[in-house]
């Protein structure tokens, strides 16, 4: 029986050729938000490795909008001509289609990488002043974010609109907006984050509001052919925070606004108990998938190849994303095929050392 996992998905006019999905993955190794040859080596050897799609780190639409201050941003032409020379190398080599996520890290920006600590960073150190839905902070001890007026939502508006006319020009094939882990989309969508009492506070409806005005804009301004869709929570995995019923009221309006998939993730909006284990988040995705009908992304600690095609072909999402598992095996996609019984397209340079690819008699 042929597999699942690697029948081809159209998204308007984007065809990938399987349901393999490499998940943004933020790389803290931009310099003042420019692509570095980091970002050349990383996505070029990621796009060599068979899956139906490249999505690129979480990329801020703003300064003040990065996670930390060594991540991609997407702000200005020095930004964009960065980024299209790392581009240029990858598509020199590989005709994998390449996304990007667009987001605003709102309260949780400013943060140090990773690998120098956990925290914000402080002012003295190049740390800058935070915006979210509220003046409140992500936890006790973390400074409290100033609370976004509408001239402030305008802006973060335009910021978003700007960005997404960058990556016509890039050749973007398709684009995701951030709106999951905590980040600003998300401090507005969960009742943890967001405590306004306006007309963008309270009710789910008023908590949607500012997220979908974010998409409306960014629809208005990406080309009609290609795709656009969004990542956000199932779950705050937290008391009082966002539920699977309101994830699927959320995906529901995307829907009716032109949204072409949702990718849904969990936490990030407080220090949760999250019970992490494979496929962890699937149950979301599947829920939105059947109660909604709109193409859904499936991520989480999905590991093996028969995990995998098990989501797709039982139906719970349309495509499987995968972040740490491509960090860990490169060649994921090529181990999938193998294990599938399924043949996988390799660069003519590697094509003796991946089992699952048609390997011509005369290079034995």
């Amino acid at each position: 029986m042929p597999s699942e996992l690697f029948q081809p998905i159209k998204l308007r006019d984007l065809t990938l050729p399987n349901r393999i999905v490499i998940a943004p993955m933020c790389q803290y190794s931009a310099d003042k938000g420019n692509a570095s040859d980091w970002h050349v080596v990383h996505l070029g050897h990621l796009s060599l490795s068979g899956a139906g799609l490249l999505i690129i780190e979480a990329t801020a639409v703003e300064a003040p909008g990065r996670i930390t201050p060594y991540c991609l941003g997407l702000y200005s032409d020095e930004h964009e001509e960065a980024l299209a020379r790392v581009l240029k190398v990858v598509r020199s080599y590989s005709d994998m289609p390449v996304g990007l996520q667009l987001g605003h890290a709102g309260r949780k920006a400013s943060m140090m990488r990773p690998s120098d600590g956990r925290g914000m960073v402080p002012p003295e150190k190049g740390g800058w002043q935070t915006r979210a839905a509220s003046a409140a902070a992500f936890s006790d001890g973390w400074p409290h974010p100033k609370a976004m007026d509408r001239q402030a939502m305008d802006e973060v508006i335009a910021a978003f609109v700007q960005a997404t006319r960058r990556c016509t020009r890039l050749g973007i094939d398709l684009l995701e907006i951030h709106s999951a882990h905590g980040y600003l989309l998300s401090s507005f969508l969960s009742p943890l984050a967001n405590l306004r009492t306006d007309q963008y506070g309270g009710s789910l409806e008023n908590r949607m509001r500012f997220p979908l005005e974010v998409f409306k804009a960014v629809r208005e301004a990406w080309p009609e052919e290609r795709p656009l869709g969004v990542r956000f929570n199932g779950t705050d995995w937290m008391e009082g925070g966002i539920t699977p019923d309101e994830a699927v009221r959320y995906a529901s309006e995307l829907a009716r606004r032109g949204c072409d998939y949702v990718d849904v993730s969990s936490g990030g909006n407080g220090f949760a108990k999250i019970p992490n284990g494979p496929g962890y988040q699937v149950p979301f995705a599947s829920r939105v998938k059947s109660e909604v009908g709109i193409p859904t992304m499936a991520v989480g600690l999905i590991r093996a190849a028969q995990h995998a095609e098990a989501i797709v072909r039982g139906g719970q999402a349309d495509m499987v994303a995968i972040g740490r598992g491509f960090l860990n095996d490169p060649r994921w996609p090529w181990h999938a095929a193998e294990a599938l019984g399924e043949k996988i397209n390799v660069p003519h340079q590697y094509v003796r050392a991946a089992v699952s690819a048609d390997i011509p008699d005369w290079t034995r």
